[in-house]
């Protein structure tokens, strides 16, 4: 979509937001030319952030309700991916954008698209980290809170874009025939916002958005399991195959880690005889789930081009991602760790199993209706589990019980969760936050829960 194509359009920003999307979509569009009303359910004194960071472009705001003249009289509307495409606002309306949609249409740069129920923030950044030790001018955005309309001027021929793609964000691009990765990524699947769809089959539907376009001389890269068997024979491109152990196949062609977690690739050209080291023994931050995030991201760069020296150098100094298995205090021998992203069952298991310390988790807060069943083997590790109140607490809570395990709480704050989780640590062991649930209720959104956290035990220790 061109400038001359939006300047003097009237356009409606539906969904203003917090994380960033909505401000530089608006940015973006001033800087077009449009007339912009940002219309939003939350207040203006909620918007606050969002709205000082808009001041001076003459935009106009609706804010606590929705009017529909506002959606009747706009040319072009730009919806947050968090707001469905069935709500009675926008739907069987034929002028729909997203941030997404509006910079691939205004980008001709080479993508990398990553999407997954948990770790894509950990791959997508771990492969920025390494492509720019070729490629300085390459850009990381989308899901991540990054808009890549915040720098699609900044772009400049060749320079590689690495983007972060939500089930919804990818749910707005269907049959759209705009997302056209060079690489397209799926790290794995797994029970995820099943409050938001009918079922499971409805969000796998939406994750294989990411490879529809895909031609012959692109590549895919997915896990080695019965799904990533599913969308390679599906792909139109050249699929490679991530797993945490070697193969047996002979015609194996992907990576993989060995019996000392050293990452290996195998490009298939000769029956594994042409296997190159990608990922070292030793990385920044415990875990295998981090392990394999890394292991996608070096593949995706062993695919860019990039060379197995400069990708282990790379990879070896990763130092990890804000609120993901983030260690952020170590006071009296004491880890603490903020995984505040954890937001679902498994990944909350994935964070206890990744400890190589004894641990007290901090876990808890709304339900999605998941089923918390995934937890039930990790649950028996931590010394205690201190939980957050919430809807998923009332139903997770007694399923713990019933198992023996030692808990407390529910605490209705972050800070008292933190208080006593701190009165059962002694030096050597972790304080993991970790949840296994989403935020809502006692906070905006996850990463205010994650800065709560990390504030309430720096105040304890100080």
């Amino acid at each position: 979509m061109e400038q001359t194509e939006i300047k003097g359009l009237k356009v409606l920003i539906m969904g203003l937001g917090l994380h960033g999307g909505g401000v530089e979509t608006a940015r973006y569009l001033a800087g077009q030319g449009a007339r912009i009303t940002c219309t939003d359910l939350r207040s203006d004194a909620d918007l606050e952030p969002s709205i000082t960071a808009l001041e001076g472009l003459g935009i106009q705001y609706v804010l606590g309700g929705h009017r529909k003249e506002d959606f009747d009289s706009a040319d072009i509307i730009v919806k947050n991916p968090a707001v469905p495409s069935d709500s009675p606002w926008i739907a069987g309306r034929n002028n729909i954008e997203t941030d997404i949609s509006l910079f691939l249409k205004a980008s001709a740069s080479p993508l990398l698209a990553v999407t997954g129920s948990k770790g894509k923030s950990t791959a997508v950044t771990a492969l920025h980290h390494i492509l720019r030790r070729k490629h300085p001018g390459a850009h990381l955005g989308g899901n991540i809170t990054v808009s890549p309309l915040s720098f699609v001027h900044e772009l400049k021929s060749g320079d590689p874009v690495i983007l972060e793609l939500s089930s919804w964000q990818l749910a707005d691009l269907r049959g759209r025939d705009i997302l056209h990765p060079r690489i397209a990524c799926i790290t794995n699947l797994m029970h995820d916002h099943q409050n938001r769809y009918d079922s499971f089959d409805e969000y796998e539907a939406d994750k294989t958005i990411i490879f529809e376009n895909l031609k012959p001389d692109d590549y895919s890269v997915f896990p080695d399991d019965g799904y990533g068997g599913k969308w390679s024979k599906k792909s139109h491109g050249t699929s490679f195959l991530i797993r945490s152990s070697s193969p047996e196949r002979t015609d194996f062609r992907g990576a993989y880690l060995d019996e000392k977690n050293r990452g290996w690739f195998i490009s298939g050209s000769d029956s594994g005889s042409d296997r190159e080291q990608i990922l070292p023994e030793v990385l920044r931050v415990p875990g295998e789930p981090f392990r394999m995030n890394l292991l996608f991201a070096s593949t995706m760069a062993k695919l860019w081009g990039c060379g197995s020296d400069m990708i282990l150098d790379a990879a070896s100094d990763f130092p990890g991602v804000p609120y993901r298995m983030e260690m952020f205090l170590d006071a009296a021998d004491i880890k603490y760790y903020d995984d505040t992203t954890a937001t679902i069952p498994e990944a909350a298991a994935a964070g206890v199993n990744a400890m190589n310390r004894p641990v007290v988790l901090i876990a808890g807060g709304t339900d999605k209706e998941l089923d918390f069943a995934p937890f039930d083997t990790a649950a028996v590790i931590p010394k205690r589990i201190i939980m957050l109140k919430g809807s998923a607490t009332d139903t997770w809570l007694p399923r713990l019980r019933s198992s023996g395990v030692e808990v407390d709480g529910p605490y209705d704050s972050m800070e008292a969760a933190v208080a006593a989780a701190n009165r059962i640590a002694v030096p050597g062991d972790a304080v993991l936050l970790s949840p296994g649930a989403t935020s809502f209720g006692m906070f905006r959104h996850e990463f205010e829960r994650g800065d709560v956290f990390k504030a309430a035990c720096r105040s304890l220790v100080n």
